[in-house]
């Protein structure tokens, strides 16, 4: 009976703010930044869908991982209104997200790998950094951590 009553009535904001974590604030912002829909009662009270928990979830932990909320706002149009998304709807957003990720995780397992050796930032301040980036050639590639963002060491010379 209490499951009826809620899928009629919908989440308050504190029930979905109790289960995502999120600040009560927090959740009326990403109503304002067009990320959740949630609809009023007859009192005008907002009142939340269960998938809403999915949505703000997604933009929590995507925000986490650096994604921007322009990115996550294009992200959730594909997903459609009034129902409640399908796993197929939300395997379209992993699609998409997936090449991102992959980037992020080969570059966060970089950094993680050659940060204590030369990363071709142009500080030669490791012994190393006169190997590997001699008079810090790989610069004429471009700017920043040049072995990090991709560069090979074969680039330098």
């Amino acid at each position: 009976m209490q499951n009826k009553c809620l899928a009629k009535s919908g989440l308050s904001i504190g029930q979905v703010s109790d289960r995502t974590g999120l600040a009560p604030s927090a959740i009326r912002f990403y109503e304002e930044e067009g990320l959740v829909f949630p609809f009023r009662t007859d009192s005008g009270q907002r009142r939340f869908d269960r998938a809403d928990i999915r949505r703000l979830s997604f933009v929590m932990i995507s925000q986490g991982l650096g994604f921007t909320l322009p990115q996550i706002r294009e992200a959730l149009k594909s997903l459609p209104e009034g129902r409640t998304p399908t796993k197929r709807d939300w395997e379209r957003i992993s699609g998409r997200f997936r090449r991102d990720l992959d980037t992020r995780i080969a570059q966060m397992q970089a950094l993680r790998d050659k940060l204590d050796g030369c990363i071709g930032c142009g500080c030669l301040s490791l012994q190393n950094c006169k190997l590997y980036n001699p008079e810090d050639r790989i610069a004429r590639k471009g700017q920043g951590p040049r072995y990090l963002l991709g560069d090979q060491v074969s680039d330098a010379t």
